[in-house]
């Protein structure tokens, strides 16, 4: 089966990442078709919009994107949004899959295993804010649907059916917004009643955070809220290296758009010392969720780990014996061809 694979680099280090994990991918599926759009600021300044419609068009067509980065100006600029955001919505990549594991590297923590499963399309990132009293009050409205929180609890307890997870923790404030997070809470436990293979826990956001710092290798599955994932998330890639070491997934029905967590690192751009890790574990995610193609994101996933365990890292590991961008792929492949 021929792939299809809608790539757009971006700004930044999202242009020496992206090539990384394309070479990678290679390796595993040497029949994948690329196709190649742009997006983000360096495309606004030239084309006066951050997507191009026709790269939205493109990633309808392939079905699975694979972002690299966005810079984002530091003051307001009429006319700009963030486009990783817009082809979220445009996809409706209503599922925000985040995994952290433990890799090979100073910074993690070993027994860590776990993902993080955001709803993707609402909460307080609708951007429904405004202000009263001649700008003195500033109100956000929490958007909360039952048929989004049924979308994405589908996701997370089908996701953990297919790989084998055994547990879903439920994360919410059910408890101090009863009409919001209570209507997440209890729409995810109806959900949760067709799956009695999976053992269900919730816990109040608060509580998951202070678990989460404390002893993390308790958590096999997270599903909650956009805010609240989008905060945990982060938090959990502590454990499992840092962010740049983070890859994740947005998926939706028949989508997928997969995209390293980090930035678009301005500071290192260009230097060819930028962390492919994260853009290549997104790969392995976009081979297991997307294509179904479970041995081969094994394959890309144990490349990264017998490359990191050789002693081969990027100066964002540490500065000491830190190789290139390119060096560090070439291991990598070396491990999926040798």
């Amino acid at each position: 089966m021929s792939l299809e694979l809608c790539v757009i680099e971006g700004d930044g280090i999202g242009k020496e990442v992206i090539p990384a994990a394309i070479d990678v991918l290679r390796c595993v599926a040497p029949n994948v078709t690329i196709h190649r759009a742009e997006a983000g600021w360096e495309t606004f300044l030239r084309c006066g919009t951050s997507l191009p419609n026709d790269t939205l068009r493109m990633a309808h067509e392939c079905g699975a994107v694979l972002f690299g980065a966005a810079a984002s100006p530091s003051y307001p600029v009429d006319g700009y949004s963030s486009p990783i955001v817009q082809l979220r919505r445009g996809l409706q990549a209503y599922a925000n899959v985040r995994p952290t594991r433990y890799l090979p590297v100073p910074t993690a923590r070993e027994g860590v295993n776990l993902v993080v499963v955001r709803e993707n399309t609402e909460d307080l990132y609708v951007g429904h804010e405004h202000t009263e009293d001649e700008g003195r009050t500033g109100i956000a409205e929490k958007v909360i649907t039952r048929g989004a929180t049924e979308r994405v609890a589908r996701v997370a307890y089908e996701m953990a059916t297919r790989v084998g997870r055994k547990k879903v923790t439920i994360v919410h404030k059910a408890n101090v917004l009863p009409q919001s997070d209570g209507l997440f809470r209890s729409v995810a436990l109806e959900i949760a009643q067709e799956f009695p293979h999976i053992l269900t826990e919730e816990l109040l956001v608060d509580t998951a955070a202070y678990w989460l710092v404390k002893d993390p290798t308790r958590y096999d599955v997270i599903l909650t809220s956009n805010l609240y994932g989008d905060i945990l998330s982060d938090m959990a890639a502590a454990w499992g290296g840092g962010l740049g070491l983070a890859p994740s997934l947005s998926v939706g029905d028949k989508v997928a758009l997969a995209e390293p967590v980090h930035g678009s690192a301005p500071d290192i751009a260009g230097q060819g010392v930028a962390n492919p890790t994260a853009a290549i574990l997104s790969i392995a995610m976009l081979l297991r969720h997307h294509w179904g193609r479970h041995e081969d994101a094994l394959a890309v996933e144990g490349a990264v780990c017998d490359a990191l365990r050789e002693g081969n890292h990027t100066s964002d590991i540490y500065t000491e014996g830190a190789i290139s961008t390119d060096d560090f792929t070439r291991r990598v492949c070396a491990h999926l061809t040798s």
